[in-house]
């Protein structure tokens, strides 16, 4: 995934806040964010933890920034795979690979996204709670498509379920990559199949 696809980084070459973010999602992936200094953060971009503020009000402001990037990444990306056309099983394996790519490419990300949601300020907590309901309905219309006669709320939890399944690999990796890629999208769709 070239740079500038990256879920917290929107040029070329990643400027000051966004090398804050990426760093600070590898330090609450590790530590958690309550084990996550301002100082740390700092440190880990070559500059003091009080600097930290010309770039973001708080470490709160940090993590609400980063998980409103992620769901957005991930909607605008399952967005553009369902708007592409194709077949239903196209569709579907299209979206599962999307997923698997994300999960495997920022295992931090996915980590972060998936312990820190309680940590998040109200406002950031809806706004995030509402991007990935909006992605979780590209999947659903894409599943009922792919499975027929699967009724809504299957669709919905067969959805939760592969993401399940996706995101508890980014750090129990005993295959390489693509190796690992290919096992993920074959067992995602699998699972999916077998929900009809």
């Amino acid at each position: 995934m070239p740079a500038n696809s990256l879920p917290l980084v929107n040029g070329a070459k990643p400027n000051r806040r966004e090398q804050i973010l990426s760093a600070a999602a590898e330090l609450f992936a590790h530590h958690g964010f309550h084990g996550v200094g301002i100082d740390d953060i700092g440190a880990a971009v070559g500059i003091s933890g009080p600097a930290l503020y010309r770039h973001f009000r708080s470490k709160d402001a940090i993590l609400g920034e980063m998980l409103n990037s992620i769901s957005h990444f991930l909607l605008e990306g399952g967005t553009a795979r369902a708007a592409a056309g194709g077949t239903p099983d196209e569709l579907l394996a299209a979206l599962v690979r999307f997923h698997v790519d994300f999960a495997l490419d920022h295992p931090a990300l996915i980590t972060v996204q998936e312990r820190n949601l309680a940590n998040l300020t109200d406002g950031d907590r809806k706004q995030v709670r509402a991007l990935q309901r909006q992605y979780v309905e590209v999947w659903v219309r894409a599943i009922r498509e792919a499975v027929p006669g699967l009724g809504e709320r299957q669709a919905r939890s067969a959805a939760h379920a592969v993401f399940g399944l996706i995101n508890s690999t980014p750090y129990n990796r005993h295959l390489g990559d693509g190796p690992l890629a290919d096992l993920l999208c074959r067992l995602a769709l699998g699972a999916l199949s077998a929900a009809g």
